[in-house]
């Protein structure tokens, strides 16, 4: 932040989302937004950093020299439990519409492009693996991964041409096929085969959410 490298800890829990806190001013950071919302540099705002939540095979195939951050044996105490997560879902949580028809744990992937926000259903990802959809002006692939449990997100359109794409079928790891030129595409967004060969999809971010805490961040988000 202007220049500073700042060092943050753990202050707390807001409605389950961290909440760190920097040692050289004292400010709370929300770690959804990234934003200060107490203390010297509350309102600024951290830069986010492009990332993927994959699963560990579809990672491992990918980046096959890849490094894995592992277990410390000597603070295993300081670690979550295993069962976390299903403690964690008894704790009330606050969301911003009582009468939702979402269920405020749902798991959501959350997009925003062009100004707007939208969230999709993890279960429809599930049985859809592919979205096409159009978000703030900008025709965008929805894609969930063979493994059932990673996905990404493109902007379908290459050299102004807006692209149809489908799953091919019994492809496994998936493999999306356009209809425009027939070239195949892998999960990185590149194409692998065909006129296109060589060709790369340019990504969009996606954060994998529950619904309320997307709503809390994005109150006039649509829903696919």
């Amino acid at each position: 932040m202007d220049g500073r490298t700042l060092t943050f800890h753990l202050a707390g829990i807001n409605n389950q989302n961290f909440i760190m806190r920097d040692e050289e001013t004292g400010s709370w950071w929300q770690q959804v937004t990234g934003e200060a919302i107490q203390g010297p540099l509350k309102g600024r705002k951290l830069n986010p950093v492009f990332h993927d939540e994959l699963a560990f095979e579809t990672w491992k195939r990918e980046q096959p020299m890849g490094r894995v951050l592992r277990p410390d044996d000597g603070f295993a105490k300081q670690y979550v439990p295993a069962d976390w997560e299903d403690r964690m879902a008894n704790f009330p949580v606050t969301t911003s519409d009582s009468a939702d028809a979402i269920p405020p744990r749902t798991l959501i992937i959350g997009i925003t492009a062009g100004g707007a926000a939208k969230a999709y259903r993890a279960s429809e990802m599930q049985r859809q693996s592919l979205v096409q959809d159009d978000l703030g002006g900008i025709s965008l692939a929805v894609v969930m991964n063979s493994d059932k449990k990673s996905v990404r997100a493109f902007e379908r359109s290459v050299d102004g041409q807006t692209l149809d794409l489908f799953v091919k079928s019994g492809s496994t790891p998936l493999r999306l096929v356009d209809a425009q030129t027939g070239s195949e595409w892998d999960f990185s967004g590149r194409a692998t085969s065909g006129p296109l060969l060589g060709k790369s999809l340019n990504r969009v971010p996606v954060l994998p959410d529950y619904w309320f805490d997307w709503k809390t961040y994005h109150p006039d988000t649509a829903i696919y």
